[in-house]
């Protein structure tokens, strides 16, 4: 083996020492946002699941039912978020927060940072609307049992089915939008940010 070889190959482990230092450091990174995010989902959907205990059973059946279709939305609308954050162009952003436009630059911080974004808007928020929709389903479930006269295990199922039903059909009608339309709607949430967060 000659210099020239042992020089290459020198080099390639070099090469290959710095790969896995800056693969352990991001592993290391992303034990610490599961931890976050774990301890983030724990505590909003115990403050959420708390609220929704000791206020769901009180309302009426009407507002029961309104309550159930606004977090299915809420559920959908930030899947649609998460989507459309993994599939969007960064590239348009870039050159978007070079002229200045408002919320810009925040949409290409949401991009560089775009697993943990969609992680918290598909499964934290999601996951919590699901508890919520699944709470005021029971409630929804108990009030038609008094007034239909029906055995309530029946109404449960079928709530919770229509529930289920409406929320993935949902979903899946809003990740084919979100991938069609990827770019303006990560710019439409990033702008509605930039309201509230001020990024350098």
């Amino acid at each position: 083996m000659n210099r020239e070889e042992k020089s290459k190959i020198n080099k390639d482990l070099r090469s290959l020492k710095v790969q896995i230092r800056r693969k352990e450091k991001k592993e290391k990174s992303d034990i610490k946002w599961i931890i976050k995010i774990f301890i983030i989902a724990f505590i909003i959907s115990l403050c959420m699941s708390f609220i929704a205990e000791l206020t769901l059973p009180k309302v009426p059946l009407f507002i029961g039912i309104l309550i159930v279709i606004l977090f299915i939305l809420i559920g959908v609308l930030f899947d649609m978020i998460g989507v459309s954050v993994t599939a969007a162009d960064e590239k348009v952003f870039h050159s978007m927060s070079a002229r200045k436009v408002k919320g810009a630059n925040i949409a290409v911080k949401f991009k560089k940072n775009a697993d943990k974004v969609a992680s918290f808007c598909n499964d934290v928020i999601g996951d919590i609307c699901g508890v919520i929709s699944g709470s005021a389903g029971v409630t929804i479930a108990l009030s038609l049992s008094n007034i239909l006269k029906i055995n309530t295990f029946l109404i449960s199922l079928i709530v919770t089915a229509l529930i289920a039903a409406f929320t993935i059909g949902g979903k899946a009608l809003g990740k084919s939008f979100a991938i069609n339309k990827a770019n303006i709607i990560l710019y439409k949430f990033a702008k509605v940010i930039s309201y509230f967060y001020k990024g350098k």
